[in-house]
């Protein structure tokens, strides 16, 4: 066979058995690339969506809460924030030396891609900005459809980050009507960074 002709392999890139992309680990610290692998024979059950950032090349599963083994493998939805289809401020939460690493790289105006169960939206970011881990205030619910991703900053800091890096968008198409209460309880996390680094 004429080597020339094979395709280079990429070594950061793995297949994931939820999303059709593959995972590149090229910006991820290796201690959250072994915790990734680790979770894939543990974390089994099926996410609520899927999460696509065109911009970075992101593709990544949704999972419901923000706990350890969750944001090891993807990112989680942030407890007492809308449920994923329904009217509100949905949080969205990953690690910053995984999945959420890209996050750096966005700018307002880029598209965000969520698909779930029954149809798929596409929300358009209007703020990113950094915040102390107390101020929940991002995580208030609105009367629109609002998707809200959550993660440590800064992105390369060693040890426990002090603030944290918001990304806002607003819903701009769906190919189904959201419906339901803008929230599914009446309670925050206290901290934007809960079980989050």
């Amino acid at each position: 066979m004429d080597q020339s002709r094979v395709p280079a392999v990429n070594p950061t890139l793995v297949g994931d058995p939820v999303s059709s992309f593959g995972v590149d680990f090229a910006l991820w610290s290796p201690k959250r690339t072994q915790a990734y692998k680790d979770s894939l024979a543990i974390k089994t059950d099926q996410p609520l969506a899927v999460l696509r950032i065109p911009k970075i090349q992101l593709e990544v599963p949704v999972y419901n809460d923000t706990d350890d083994l969750t944001l090891n493998r993807g990112v989680g939805r942030i407890l007492g924030t809308a449920q994923v289809g329904r009217t509100g401020n949905l949080g969205i939460a990953g690690h910053r030396d995984g999945f959420f690493r890209g996050l750096k790289d966005l700018a307002p105006e880029e598209e965000i891609d969520l698909d779930r169960v029954g149809g798929s939206d596409t929300y358009m970011i209007e703020k990113i900005q950094i915040v102390k881990p107390e101020d929940v205030s991002v995580l208030a619910p609105t009367p629109e459809p609002t998707l809200t991703l959550v993660t440590c900053f800064p992105f390369y800091f060693v040890g426990s980050a002090p603030q944290r890096y918001i990304v806002t968008a607003s819903l701009v198409d769906s190919n189904q009507p959201h419906g339901g209460r803008a929230e599914d309880s009446n309670r925050t996390d206290s901290k934007t960074n809960k079980k989050e680094n």
